[in-house]
């Protein structure tokens, strides 16, 4: 089962972990962790505490990401299967995320732009997909052992 999350929606479903906006990172990461309890204990599926926190980070990281870059987050989902844990970020923007170099023409570092290859590095699927009515929807599958 999947649990959807949505944040900017004229019908939102009634749904037990519908959030209401402003979605934040903390929401988020916190969602994760409750479902990933719920699915692991209910499924016995194994989960690393390290696993976990992988997962965790790769979400962070996403809705941070979605309310930086995106527009906002437009949508959420997690589910948990023997694969491990897929997050889904929807957001406003098209425009698909790339690893910005670490310094600038003049050689200083930047600010920031470690949040993608960090999510690139900790799952196991990436996926980027254009949404129907614009936007675009990062699911990142991370391995829960």
């Amino acid at each position: 089962m999947r649990e959807r999350h949505w944040t900017d929606s004229a019908v939102k479903p009634r749904e037990p972990r519908r959030a209401e906006p402003p979605w934040r990172p903390a929401d988020a990461r916190r969602t994760v962790r409750t479902v990933v309890a719920e699915r692991c204990r209910a499924r016995a599926i194994p989960c690393d505490a390290e696993a976990l926190e992988d997962a965790l980070l790769v979400t962070s990281e996403l809705a941070t990401n979605a309310i930086l870059h995106g527009g906002g987050i437009t949508g959420f989902d997690v589910d948990v299967d023997s694969r491990g844990v897929a997050v889904s970020v929807s957001d406003r923007s098209d425009d698909v995320p790339v690893a910005a170099a670490p310094e600038d023409a003049r050689g200083c570092t930047r600010p920031g732009g470690r949040g993608w290859p960090i999510v690139c590095r900790l799952a196991r699927d990436v996926r980027v997909t254009g949404l129907p009515c614009g936007g675009k929807r990062i699911t990142a599958v991370v391995p829960l052992l």
